[in-house]
């Protein structure tokens, strides 16, 4: 029985605060099976790793369900082709049923259609698709416009069609309330409207049709033994009403008017609706990055199947399509050019505004721009597996998580609701006994004011709004970082250790001196030594390759083949064994060269990489490579030092040579001649001094280190291993991006403090000035709304961050 664990991420509706969250979150974590899950408030998402062998996915659509909240899925229908009896309906009922993502599926043979009801964050219209064609059917996706609206923007319409209703009914109840006021006795409030009980037939409608969702969403919390937002605004809202009730009653047939409160209950439930509507909207701000990045991809694809050209959705690309491109458009996926050239604008990936010369074999990637010339491509990678989906991947996983400084929020939204309900039943009585003795109408009004002030929904928004807009800020920055924990720790980092190849220096490195032994032909010693370095896939060994086939010089067959990490290569061919590498490497095989010490030194002073070969046992010659520092490094360097943070250069390149690149660029300290298990001592060496170490690098011998630092940063021109070791990526290759990530980082926490630090404040005074009868309960509602909104649109600061270019 296999104990991978899988993740799955569902959408979940209903959420009012950060008590509902905290309660879903833990109530799937005491699932037997469930490795961690975490809910997301601002999101409205959960992210669950689970053990597939005891749970499904319907399991946890079932717990969410039970505590009282929903799970937002998409449903599509598919046309079926191929069907000739009910088994061919059945059994693909059955495999789209077995799909991880889908929650329903219904085949209809009759009319030759697939209903298909899914979690779009696990599988795309794509992979539903691929599975009946598979199963040797065809399907097409019978509605391939986008709804108009989102589930987001569906909620922000229905949000404001209740707020205008509830309006419409308040005001005529609020111009009564501010009639009551002496300084305001000026303003004419018809008769009629004074009446009770046309006062609770406008009142009722908004008590109980608008305010639905919070009686449902508060007994659904009940039910299930905790409380959150909602039981709060219910008891507030329904004690005003319900006592207002009671008055018109027992006033029937008297000649003193009622006291009443259908103002304060209808007011009230405005205000949180208008509340309510903001945030949204704001909300739906702080995923705006997301937008932005799934808007530069391409619609359509222009494919040749069957010698024939047909334009197709973007969806319906397979692997090993050749697609037509042509000036001016998108790259529809990832792949590899077919025929022709042409020069390719990469920007939305590296940043970089000058296109790059594409030509045959040359990488494509999705989303990026064709911009002079006609290419056949061929599609490497689709869908969810494309660059630009991996990166809105991160993003989205990113936004998602949790930062280690929610934990306390979350601990205190927990627990928070129970305790305001006990101070506002305490602040009732403590009116009605002592205060105003046997007088409700005061003491009532305290505990509205206490119940209402005290909404959690800040303390719960101020730590996930941050991270969306700050990771997505930073992904327009080119910075991606995998999670919030990564996003919250960079804020400490005070050491930064860079590799050098690749990194501070270009990585291509170009062929520049090549000095043999005395009789040994030039020719011979270049075609047996760029034999050696082609089985390699170091740069410094595709340098030498290049330059070697540049100067036309042919290589021969390799019969064996060994590479000796950090010391360079041992080879065998035309029966010759060959090394090719570093003094280490030579002095282990016992190769005489005392007597071109000074020479390989002389150029190693002057930044360039050399490296000596032996043929049979014998020094045959040298060759030197040289790489070109990146334009940005040196400029880079000096802002991570004007920040206070040392900046370390750590390769395994010899020490004259590291030194002199150091030197160039303003790196003080240099590690060098290390090997790629010695990089991740290095970097522990430096936590056991107390440092918070960022690691930067780009190769896969740099991943060790990667992990272990307290930050590991990819290079994103670097390779897959290296990202995927990393916490934060750095998609355009430039050092610059460790200051931006480390300042982006520094900002967000900033925020998030100061968010927590005003829901925090908010409560702390306004709990005791609604409980000294100092806030109408009114005034109390909008407050709570406000709160929310505010901290919200702090967070949203976030975006409009400008990082040095």
């Amino acid at each position: 029985m296999s104990n991978e664990l899988k993740e799955t991420s569902l959408q979940i509706t209903g959420m009012t605060c950060a008590a509902c969250s905290t309660r879903i979150e833990k109530a799937l974590n005491k699932m037997d099976g469930v490795e961690a899950a975490n809910v997301n408030l601002a999101l409205e998402n959960s992210s669950i790793k689970y053990d597939p062998n005891k749970l499904s996915e319907i399991d946890f659509e079932k717990k969410i369900q039970d505590l009282g909240y929903g799970v937002a899925k998409e449903k599509k229908e598919f046309a079926i082709t191929g069907m000739t009896c009910s088994a061919c309906a059945t059994r693909i009922e059955k495999g789209l049923n077995k799909l991880g993502g889908v929650s329903l599926a219904n085949v209809n043979l009759a009319l030759e259609n697939a209903t298909v009801e899914y979690n779009p964050s696990q599988i795309t219209v794509s992979d539903i698709i691929g599975l009946v064609e598979k199963l040797g059917y065809g399907a097409l996706n019978k509605d391939n416009e986008k709804d108009s609206l989102d589930y987001r923007e569906q909620e922000i319409q229905k949000q404001k069609r209740k707020f205008i209703i509830s309006a419409i009914l308040s005001l005529p109840l609020l111009w009564t309330m501010v009639g009551h006021f002496s300084f305001t006795s000026f303003i004419y409030v018809p008769e009629f409207l004074m009446n009770p009980w046309v006062q609770m037939v406008l009142a009722t409608p908004v008590q109980f049709v608008i305010g639905k969702q919070f009686y449902v969403s508060a007994y659904k919390a009940l039910r299930n033994k905790s409380a959150n937002m909602d039981v709060l605004v219910v008891m507030g809202t329904s004690a005003a009403y319900f006592y207002s009730v009671y008055q018109a009653i027992i006033t029937i047939g008297e000649h003193h008017s009622a006291q009443l409160y259908f103002e304060t209950s209808s007011v009230l439930i405005t205000l949180i609706i208008l509340g309510k509507l903001f945030e949204a909207k704001a909300k739906g701000r702080s995923s705006e990055a997301i937008k932005k990045l799934m808007g530069l991809q391409a619609k359509t694809a222009l494919v040749v199947r069957n010698e024939t050209e047909i334009e197709i959705p973007l969806e319906e690309v397979v692997v090993g399509d050749i697609i037509l491109v042509k000036p001016g458009e998108k790259i529809p996926v990832d792949g590899e050019v077919q025929e022709g050239n042409t020069a390719v604008d990469e920007s939305m990936l590296t940043g970089e505004s000058i296109p790059v010369d594409k030509m045959i074999d040359d990488s494509l990637f999705g989303s990026t721009i064709n911009k002079n010339g006609f290419i056949k491509m061929k599609a490497t990678k689709i869908g969810r597996d494309t660059a630009l989906s991996q990166i809105i991947k991160v993003v989205e996983d990113a936004q998602g998580s949790k930062a280690p400084i929610q934990r306390l929020a979350d601990k205190i939204s927990g627990v928070f609701v129970p305790i305001v309900i006990g101070i506002a039943i305490i602040t009732f009585l403590v009116w009605i006994m002592w205060v105003h003795p046997g007088e409700v109408t005061p003491a009532l009004e305290a505990l509205i004011a206490v119940l209402v002030i005290a909404c959690p929904c800040a303390l719960g928004l101020a730590t996930p709004t941050s991270i969306m807009a700050g990771s997505g800020r930073a992904a327009e920055f080119g910075i991606l970082f995998k999670g919030g924990e990564h996003l919250e720790t960079t804020h400490h980092i005070d050491t930064v250790i860079v590799d050098k190849t690749g990194t501070v220096t270009n990585g291509k490195p170009e062929l520049t001196e090549v000095i043999v032994s005395k009789g040994m032909d030039e020719e011979a010693f270049l075609s047996l030594i760029g034999s050696a370095e082609k089985q390699s896939e170091h740069p410094l060994a595709e340098a030498i390759v290049q330059g070697i086939h540049d100067r036309g010089i042919k290589l021969q067959k390799v019969e064996a083949f060994e590479a000796i990490p950090g010391y360079g290569v041992k080879t065998t061919v035309n029966q010759k064994v060959i090394l090719v590498g570093t003094r280490k490497l030579m002095n282990q095989y016992h190769v005489d060269i005392s007597g071109v010490l000074q020479v390989m030194e002389d150029l190693e002073v002057k930044g360039k990489t050399t490296m000596l070969a032996s043929i049979d046992g014998q020094y045959a010659g040298m060759i030197a490579v040289e790489d070109t520092i990146k334009e940005t490094s040196k400029k880079a360097i000096k802002r991570l030092k004007e920040m206070n943070i040392e900046v370390i250069m750590m390769t395994g390149d010899n020490g004259r040579t590291a030194t002199a690149i150091g030197k160039e660029v303003g790196i003080d300290q240099v590690i060098a001649e290390v090997l790629p298990q010695g990089k991740a001592e290095e970097v522990k060496k430096l936590q056991a001094a107390g440092k918070k170490v960022a690691m930067v690098g780009d190769g896969i011998n740099d991943a060790p280190a990667l992990a272990v630092a307290d930050i590991g940063m990819a290079i994103g021109t670097g390779t897959d291993v290296a990202m995927e070791a990393a916490d934060i990526t750095l998609i355009r290759g430039d050092l610059n991006g460790i200051a931006d990530a480390i300042i982006m980082s520094r900002k967000t926490m900033r925020n998030i403090k100061q968010n927590l630090f005003w829901a925090f404040a908010y409560n702390a005074l306004g709990i005791p000035i609604a409980a000294l009868g100092l806030l109408a309960p009114w005034v109390a509602g909008a407050a709570m709304a406000f709160s929310s909104v505010s901290v919200v649109l702090n967070a949203l600061r976030l975006q409009r961050v400008k990082l040095e270019k």
